[in-house]
């Protein structure tokens, strides 16, 4: 047997032993499962932004550990195997890639993309937009709308039409703050970021993966700047922000 469905059985007969027989996985529900899926979905995440291979590796096996796990109980129900859970999965990719399997020609990534929204729309989609789930971060949200958009044309034609729209938004910004009222602050910030997402795609730049990753430097460097602190037996609070700048310059080169 191929070294691939050996590992992929072990897994599947462990998961079904574990169900069978260990008292955690045995209480486990659909439900249950749910939030569990969604941190180990967000750890292959943050392995990703470090480039640590071990961890995504890691965290993809947990993530196909879930996986498996949905399949038994949902075999338990009556509604669903793994067999069915794959050929489902199979037969979805086959139809949507007609370029490969049919007589459609796709060259380029984004005639891809076109063909497979115009194929959902055909299996009774009603929105362009309704493959999209609604509790995606707002960020990662904004990208998939954006992308989709485009699939049918709803496009800007190039990169310098959205950095004007973006200069747009940041006078129309400035003018509400200026106002005070901090509903339309809020709409036109909206309109900003919404912009600024818009430019990150047509530079091919992740917005999400972006901010990340200035997260993690700020944490770094903030965090160095609270050791620094502490060396010196002083609290932040305490420190002027003079003080502090100047240990944070250091912790940008530290």
């Amino acid at each position: 047997m191929d070294k691939n469905l050996t590992a992929f059985q072990r897994l599947l007969t462990i998961v079904d032993e574990l169900r069978e027989q260990c008292p955690w996985d045995k209480k486990q529900t659909l439900e249950s499962l749910r939030y569990l899926t969604i941190e180990e979905t967000y750890e292959l995440a943050d392995a990703i932004i470090d480039s640590d291979l071990s961890g995504i590796e890691e965290e993809l096996g947990d993530l196909l550990m879930h996986m498996v796990f949905y399949a038994r109980i949902g075999r338990e129900k009556g509604a669903f195997d793994i067999a069915s859970v794959l050929d489902r999965i199979c037969d979805k990719l086959i139809k949507r890639h007609p370029h490969i399997y049919g007589d459609v020609t796709a060259e380029t990534v984004d005639a891809v993309k076109k063909n497979w929204e115009e194929i959902k729309l055909q299996e009774g989609k009603k929105s362009v937009l309704a493959g999209v789930p609604r509790s995606l971060p707002a960020m990662v949200k904004a990208t998939r709308v954006q992308e989709k958009a485009k699939q049918v044309g709803f496009d800007w034609e190039n990169k310098q039409q959205v950095w004007e729209k973006v200069k747009e938004e940041i006078m129309e910004f400035e003018e509400v703050v200026d106002g005070g009222d901090r509903g339309r602050m809020q709409e036109e910030f909206g309109d900003l970021l919404f912009s600024l997402i818009n430019y990150a795609r047509f530079i091919d730049i992740d917005p999400e993966f972006a901010l990340e990753k200035t997260n993690k430097e700020f944490i770094r460097r903030f965090q160095f700047l609270e050791k620094q602190a502490e060396g010196h037996s002083k609290k932040l609070s305490d420190m002027s922000l003079e003080e502090m700048e100047a240990i944070w310059q250091q912790a940008k080169t530290h």
